[in-house]
C-alpha cells in the first residue's frame, strides 16, 4: 500500500469497506467503529513504519481495517470465529498489534510505557494511540494524559471523535470536544495552519500562529495543552489528503502530541450512519438492504428481564435508582431511562466511578442498582471493597454478561465475578438459574437487608419461562433448592447453567442412574444447611458453574466439606485456569466441559 501514489488510497478505502461490510454481514462483528476509522486507518499506515513504529487502538474493535491491512485479509472471515482470529488486537496474532485491547481507555498509558522504554534502550521509533472519545471518558486515560504530558515522551494520541462508543456519549468531555470542533472561527483557522504545514513552515512559527488561534477562539486554555500536549486538528478523518499531510507534519515534531480527527461512526454504509448504536454490533444483516436478521421466537434475554423489572421495582420503590457505564443499550436500563430519566445515570466508560457514584447515593439513602457487565467489574474491583462494602452501604450490583459470553472472547468472559465477589467481607452474591429467579433476587435485594448484593446473570437468552409480571417472592439469602432426588452422587450447580445440568440428569434418569441436584443460587452465603445434608448423605460431589473453578462455588463447596469433615470428593466442573478465546457459546462451553454432553459424561465416570 505505501508503494501507491495518495491519490489511489480512497480506492483502497472503498476496497477495505467493501470487505468488511460483506464479511460482517454473514460473521457479525463490530461493524460501525470499524466503518468509521477506515480512512484514518489507511492513513496511519500509509505515513509510519509499522510494524516498527507502534500503532495502540482503544477500544480494540475498531480495528478491522487494521487487521485486514496487517497480514490477516486471507483470515478475516474467521474473525471472532471459533480457532479463528480475535476481534480485537492480540499481541499473539501479529507483529503489527504491539498491545491488546478490548477494554476501554487502556492506549495512553500503554503507549506512554512503550515510548519510554523505546528512549531508554535507544531506539528510534514513533508510537501511536488511537483513542476514541467515548474511551475518553474512563479515568486510566486521563490519568495517561496527564503523565505523558508531564513527561514529554515523543507521543502521538489520535483521538477518534465521532461522537458516540456505543451509546451516544455523555457528560462534560463530549461537551467540551462539541465546542471544539464546532468553533466556526476555529475551524477556519485550522485550514490555513494545514496549508502552512504542507508547505513545511517553520516549526515553530507554526506552533505559535496555532496557540495565538486557540487562545482567540476559545478565549481560555486548551484542555489538552492544559495538561501538556500539543492539540492539532479538529481534522476531517475522512479526508485521507488532509490527514496524510497531518501525520507526516506531526512525525516530525518531538514530545506529545494529540491530534483531534472528527469521524463518522458507520462511514459509507447508510443503515450504520443512520443507526449508529443498533449498528455497533448487529449481528446478522443484509449487506443489499441494510435489513438486520432476527432469530424468530427466541426466548426474552435476561438483560430485558432485568430491564422491565427493575421498572416495576422502581415504580414501588421510590428510592430506586438505576446507574449504568455506558451500556445503556446492552444492559436494558436505556428501558428505564425513557420511563424515569431523572432516577436513571450513564456514567460514561467509567466502571469505577459508576461503583463508588452508587455508593455515594446509597449513602444519602437511595437505593442504587449499579449494572456492569461482569468483566468491566473486574474494573472497580476496589470501589467495590474499599467503598461500599467495606462502609456496608446497600448497593445492587447486576453484573450482566457473566460467564461465558461467546465471540468477543477472553477480554470480555465474566470468569471471575463469583471468586472475586466472594473473598469480599459484607457481600451477598447470588445468580439465577432462570428469568423468574432473577426477578425475585432483584425483588430480594431491594429489601432491608444490609448488604451489599451482587447478583450475576448471562448474555443472551433465558430458560424460556413465563416470567413477565410473575408475582415478586422473597428469597432467603443464603438458601438454596433441592431439584432432584438422587442416589450417592450429588450435583450442586449455581446459576443459568444449571439448566443444562437438568438435561444431563434427564439423560441419565433415562438410564436408570438417580443424580440429585441443588441450584444453590448463592456462592455467599452459602446453604451451609444443605450442605451438611449433602455431606451427610452423598459419597460423590460434582459441581457445576459457568465460572472459573478457582475460588468459584468448587471452591466454597470444597472448603467447607474440609472444615466440617466430610470426606468426600469434589469434582469442579467450571472455566478452567487458563484463558478462553472466541467461539460460540455452545462451542466454548464444549471446550470446558460445561455443556450437557460434558456434564453427562463426567458424572457419568463418578458412578
Amino acid at each position: 500500500m505505501r508503494k501507491l501514489d495518495t491519490r489511489q488510497l480512497p480506492e483502497v478505502c472503498a476496497e477495505l469497506r467493501t470487505l468488511i461490510i460483506d464479511a460482517c454481514a454473514e460473521n457479525p462483528g463490530h461493524i460501525g467503529a470499524s466503518l468509521g476509522v477506515v480512512e484514518l486507518t489507511v492513513a496511519l499506515h500509509y505515513v509510519f513504519d509499522t510494524p516498527h513504529d507502534k500503532l495502540i487502538w482503544d477500544v480494540g474493535h475498531q480495528a478491522y481495517a487494521h487487521k485486514i491491512l496487517t497480514e490477516r485479509r486471507d483470515a478475516f472471515h474467521t474473525n471472532r470465529k471459533y480457532n479463528g482470529i480475535s476481534g480485537f488486537p492480540r499481541r499473539s496474532e501479529s507483529i503489527y498489534d504491539p498491545f491488546g485491547g478490548g477494554h476501554s481507555s487502556i492506549s495512553v498509558s500503554a503507549a506512554l510505557g512503550m515510548a519510554t522504554a523505546a528512549a531508554l534502550q535507544g531506539v528510534k521509533q514513533q508510537t501511536v494511540a488511537v483513542i476514541g472519545d467515548g474511551a475518553l471518558t474512563g479515568g486510566l486515560a486521563f490519568e495517561g494524559l496527564n503523565n505523558a504530558g508531564a513527561m514529554q515522551s515523543n507521543l502521538l494520541v489520535v483521538l477518534n471523535d465521532n461522537n458516540i462508543s456505543i451509546d451516544e456519549n455523555v457528560g462534560a468531555l463530549h461537551q467540551y470536544l462539541m465546542k471544539l470542533t464546532l468553533s466556526a472561527h476555529y475551524n477556519k483557522a485550522k485550514d490555513k495552519i494545514w496549508n502552512w504545514l504542507g508547505k513545511n513552515v517553520i516549526r515553530h512559527t507554526v506552533q505559535r500562529f496555532m496557540a495565538a488561534v486557540k487562545r482567540t477562539a476559545f478565549q481560555q486554555s486548551n484542555l489538552f495543552e492544559a495538561m501538556g500536549f500539543r492539540y492539532f486538528g479538529p481534522v476531517d478523518g475522512h479526508d485521507i489528503p488532509r490527514l496524510t499531510s497531518a501525520l507526516r507534519s506531526l512525525q516530525h515534531i518531538d514530545g506529545a502530541k494529540l491530534l483531534h480527527v472528527v469521524t463518522t461512526k458507520g462511514k459509507g454504509y447508510k443503515p450504520a450512519e443512520e443507526n449508529q448504536t443498533d449498528w455497533h454490533a448487529p449481528g446478522l444483516f443484509n449487506k443489499n438492504t441494510g435489513q438486520r436478521i432476527k432469530v424468530n421466537g427466541a426466548p426474552m434475554r435476561y438483560q430485558d428481564v432485568f430491564g422491565e423489572t427493575i421498572i416495576e421495582l422502581a415504580e414501588q420503590n421510590e428510592k430506586i435508582v438505576g446507574i449504568t457505564p455506558a451500556m445503556p443499550t446492552g444492559c436494558s436500563l436505556n428501558l428505564m431511562m425513557e420511563k424515569m430519566p431523572h432516577r436513571t445515570f450513564d456514567v460514561g466508560i467509567a466502571e469505577a466511578h459508576a461503583v463508588t457514584f452508587s455508593a455515594g447515593l446509597a449513602a444519602q439513602g437511595l437505593l442504587p442498582f449499579c449494572n456492569i457487565y461482569s468483566s468491566f467489574m473486574q474494573r472497580a474491583f476496589d470501589s467495590v471493597v474499599h467503598d461500599v462494602a467495606l462502609q456496608n452501604l446497600q448497593v445492587v450490583l447486576c453484573l450482566d454478561r457473566s460467564g461465558l459470553v461467546g465471540e468477543d472472547g477472553a477480554t470480555h468472559h465474566g470468569a471471575y465475578d463469583l471468586a472475586y465477589f466472594r473473598c469480599i467481607p459484607n457481600m451477598v452474591v447470588s445468580s439465577p438459574m432462570n428469568e423468574v429467579e432473577l426477578r425475585n433476587l432483584m425483588y430480594t435485594a431491594q429489601l432491608p437487608n444490609g448488604n451489599v448484593f451482587a447478583i450475576r446473570y448471562p448474555r443472551g437468552a433465558g430458560a424460556g419461562l413465563a416470567w413477565k409480571h410473575a408475582p415478586f417472592e422473597k428469597i432467603t439469602i443464603g438458601t438454596s433448592r433441592k431439584l432432584r432426588n438422587g442416589e450417592n452422587t450429588a450435583v450442586l450447580s449455581i446459576g443459568n447453567i444449571g439448566n443444562a445440568v437438568v438435561n444431563a440428569l434427564d439423560r441419565l434418569a433415562s438410564e436408570g442412574v438417580a443424580v440429585a441436584h441443588y441450584d444453590m443460587r448463592f456462592a455467599k452465603p452459602i446453604d451451609e444447611k444443605a450442605l451438611h445434608d449433602v455431606g451427610r448423605t452423598y459419597t460423590r460431589v460434582v459441581t457445576v458453574e459457568n465460572g472459573t473453578v478457582i475460588g468459584g462455588l468448587g471452591s466454597a463447596v470444597a472448603e467447607f466439606f474440609t472444615a466440617n469433615h466430610y470426606p468426600l470428593p469434589v469434582i469442579r466442573l467450571g472455566i478452567p485456569d487458563k484463558y478462553i478465546e472466541q467461539g460460540t457459546v455452545a462451542q466454548l462451553h464444549a471446550e470446558c466441559g460445561i455443556d450437557v454432553d460434558g456434564i453427562y459424561r463426567t458424572i457419568k465416570s463418578t458412578v
